[in-house]
């Protein structure tokens, strides 16, 4: 009842107090999974009633369906294997017996239509917070982060949408692209708004880099000096090399980024950013790769 709650924070906690449409949802659901019916009358007769009386066979056949058994049989073997072969049950025992085992069948149902109702598919899709235009392509990266777990890592496909299937009503996740900066994003779920866009800064950094490597500028020393500002001076660049039988990286310092990255000799054109990392505003750590003209 305690995860029921989740969901249904309203719902009394008693089954033996359900009335009106928590009955029906009930019914319903019954109908759906095993094509059954139990009347309203059974309910009050079985579970808000305080006989003892047992319920139909068929009607313990059915539920037992319902949680997963083949009927009322398969469920009480499976759940009493530890009563030795050959005891002879007595009516009296098997009444504490079988009241157990129905409030323990009627939990089980209760955590089975909990999950149904409460599991959904989410879409995601992400823009830029200036442009307001949709960001596209299979590079952006979703952590999605639980209480007591490490973060499971998704992409967005090549539309830019990921796609989430959970039962969660809270979802936190640690979202990155190339040229956006990365933040830390918290939704509240809503079983009938399955579809967000989510906004992310441009990191200006990051496209500034990619320009410079592209475009031809005359000021070579206002170049240098703009990227003298931007990178902390125990700043760590990597450059991803493209060699898909030996892949490997190549390391730099500042200074020998911005030497490669300014001259008109220098090696490094057509930078693609692949992550950036700040410390005080600086780019502290910088993964890149090249892509060479076609």
């Amino acid at each position: 009842m305690a995860t029921m709650k989740q969901t249904y924070p309203g719902i009394n906690p008693s089954i033996s107090d359900w009335k009106g449409q928590e009955i029906t949802d009930f019914q319903e659901e019954l109908l759906i999974k095993v094509n059954a019916h139990i009347s309203e009358k059974w309910f009050y007769n079985h579970i808000k009633s305080k006989s003892k009386s047992l319920p139909r066979i068929d009607v313990l056949n059915l539920l037992s369906k319902y949680v997963g058994y083949a009927n009322w049989d398969d469920f009480v073997h499976e759940n009493n294997t530890q009563l030795p072969r050959g005891k002879l049950i007595t009516k009296a025992n098997r009444v504490f017996i079988v009241l157990p085992l129905l409030v323990i069948l009627v939990m089980a149902m209760l955590f089975l239509l909990f999950k149904h109702f409460s599991t959904r598919e989410y879409k995601f899709t992400f823009y830029d917070a200036h442009t307001r235009e949709t960001i596209t392509g299979n590079q952006t990266e979703i952590k999605v982060l639980s209480e007591d777990e490490s973060p499971t890592a998704y992409f967005s496909d090549t539309s830019g949408v990921f796609v989430l299937k959970t039962d969660e009503s809270i979802l936190k996740m640690v979202v990155s692209a190339p040229y956006y900066k990365t933040d830390t994003i918290t939704r509240i779920l809503k079983k009938f708004e399955t579809y967000q866009k989510i906004s992310l800064r441009a990191n200006d950094y990051a496209l500034i880099i990619h320009y410079f490597s592209v475009m031809d500028v005359d000021d070579w020393q206002k170049r240098r000096s703009y990227l003298g500002e931007i990178f902390d001076d125990a700043a760590i660049i990597y450059q991803v090399l493209n060699n898909a039988i030996a892949p490997g990286m190549e390391l730099y310092n500042k200074e020998e980024f911005i030497d490669k990255l300014t001259m008109p000799t220098g090696s490094l054109k057509h930078i693609e950013i692949l992550d950036t990392k700040f410390k005080d505003d600086k780019i502290m750590v910088l993964r890149f790769r090249i892509n060479k003209k076609k």
